[in-house]
C-alpha cells in the first residue's frame, strides 16, 4: 500500500491504544513505526542491483509476520529501558502500540496484488489477496481524517472517537473489497466456464483508485484472456479478450534461475516475448494491455538454447517522455468506464 496509507494507519492504531495523555507522542511513534518495513528497498540496494531481486525480495524479511513482532518487542524494550518514561508508565498498551503499528503494514500491503511474503523465511508464495488498489483514496480519508482531528483534540474523548472511526470505516471497507472482489470473481468463473477455462488459473484485481471496476486475468494454453467487470455498470456475462504469450520459450528457458524466481512470486501470471533474440518476461499482475509496469529480459537464444543473462528491466512506453498523455488518457477511459457498460461486447478465442 502506499506510503501515507501505512503512515495514518500506524498513527492511528498507535494513537487509539497508547493512553490518552500520550496521544500525540503515539502518532508520531505509531507513523515512524509503520514506514520501517518499507526501509528494505534502500537496505536490498546495497547488496544488489538484480532488479528481479529488488522487485522479489522487497516486502520479504521486513514485512514477516515472524520478524516484525520480534523487532517491535526490541525497540518497546530499548525505549522502556534507555527512553523517555511515556513507555515505562503504560508498557502493556505502549507494546500493543509498537507492535500492532508494524504488523499490520504487512496485512495492509496483503490486501493488493504485488505480493508480500507473510511468513519469511517460509517460501509459499507471497500472499496477494488483490481487493484494493495499492492507492486507493476511500481506504486513507478516514484514516487520515482521524489522525488529524486526534492531533488537534489530543487527550479529550473527540480524540478517540475520531480514531476509533476512522479505524472502523477504513477496516470496512477493506471488508467491502472482498464482497465486491468474490462478486468480480463469481462472474468471472461463471464466464471463463463457458469458454472452457473452469480450471483456468485466474486472478482478479481492482483497477486503479476504486473497487467498482475490476480486471480479470486467466492464463490459457496460448497465453492469457482479459476481462473487465463494473459492479455498477455490468449486470450480464462478462468478455474476455485473448492475448499471446510465449509459452514455449518460457517452457524452454525454465531453469534459468531468473525465471523460476519470478513464477515463483507472481505465481505464474506472465507474459512472455521474444524480442532481438532475448527472453522478455511481464507481470500481468500490475498494469494495462499492452503495457505491464514490471518487464524483464532475462535469458538470450544461442545455439537453439536460452541462456540465462543478467536481467534487465525495461519501462513500459507510457513512461517514457512524451507518453504520459497515454496514461492519462487510460484513466480518463477507465473513470468513464466505472459508470457505463461498453455499447456492444463479444467474447473472442482463447488465442
Amino acid at each position: 500500500m502506499d506510503s501515507l496509507s501505512q503512515i495514518v494507519l500506524g498513527g492511528a492504531i498507535a494513537a487509539a491504544i497508547a493512553p490518552a495523555a500520550h496521544r500525540r507522542a503515539a502518532l508520531l511513534a505509531g507513523a515512524a513505526l509503520a514506514t520501517l518495513p518499507d526501509l528494505d528497498g534502500l537496505l536490498i540496494k546495497i547488496f544488489t542491483d538484480n532488479p528481479v531481486s529488488l522487485m522479489t525480495v522487497h516486502r520479504s524479511f521486513s514485512h514477516s509476520l515472524f520478524v516484525l513482532p520480534l523487532l517491535g518487542t526490541l525497540i518497546w524494550w530499548l525505549y522502556r529501558r534507555f527512553g523517555h518514561g511515556r513507555v515505562a508508565q503504560a508498557p502493556g498498551r505502549w507494546w500493543w502500540a509498537m507492535v500492532l503499528a508494524l504488523v499490520t503494514h504487512p496485512l495492509l500491503d496483503a490486501f493488493t496484488v504485488y505480493g508480500t511474503q507473510l511468513w519469511w523465511p517460509l517460501m509459499p508464495p507471497p500472499a496477494m489477496w488483490s481487493s484494493v488498489f495499492i492507492i486507493d483514496p476511500l481506504y486513507t480519508v478516514w484514516l487520515l481524517l482521524g489522525c488529524a482531528v486526534a492531533w488537534w483534540a489530543r487527550a479529550r474523548p473527540l480524540a478517540q472517537r475520531a480514531l476509533v472511526l476512522g479505524l472502523a470505516l477504513s477496516t470496512g471497507y477493506l471488508g467491502w473489497s472482498l464482497v465486491a472482489k468474490a462478486q468480480v470473481d463469481r462472474a468471472a468463473d461463471q464466464a471463463l466456464a463457458a469458454m472452457g477455462l473452469a480450471d483456468a488459473q485466474r486472478f482478479s484485481v481492482p483497477m486503479p483508485f476504486n473497487t467498482l471496476l475490476w480486471r480479470v486475468v486467466a492464463m490459457t494454453p496460448q497465453g492469457y484472456v482479459v476481462g473487465d467487470r463494473s459492479l455498477w455498470a455490468d449486470h450480464g456475462p462478462m468478455h474476455f479478450q485473448g492475448y499471446p504469450s510465449n509459452v514455449q520459450a518460457l517452457r524452454q528457458a525454465s531453469d534459468v534461475p531468473a525465471v523460476q524466481r519470478l513464477q515463483w512470486f507472481n505465481h505464474g501470471f506472465m507474459r512472455a516475448q521474444v524480442k532481438d533474440g532475448e527472453l522478455v518476461l511481464s507481470d500481468l499482475r500490475m498494469g494495462l494491455e499492452p503495457d505491464y509496469n514490471f518487464n524483464f529480459a532475462v535469458a538470450a537464444e544461442q545455439a537453439g538454447q536460452w541462456q540465462a543473462i543478467a536481467p534487465r528491466q525495461e519501462m513500459p512506453s507510457y513512461r517514457e517522455a512524451g507518453n504520459r498523455a497515454i496514461l492519462k488518457q487510460r484513466l480518463a477511459q477507465m473513470w468513464q468506464r466505472i459508470w457505463r457498460a461498453p455499447d456492444a461486447t463479444a467474447a473472442v478465442s482463447t488465442q
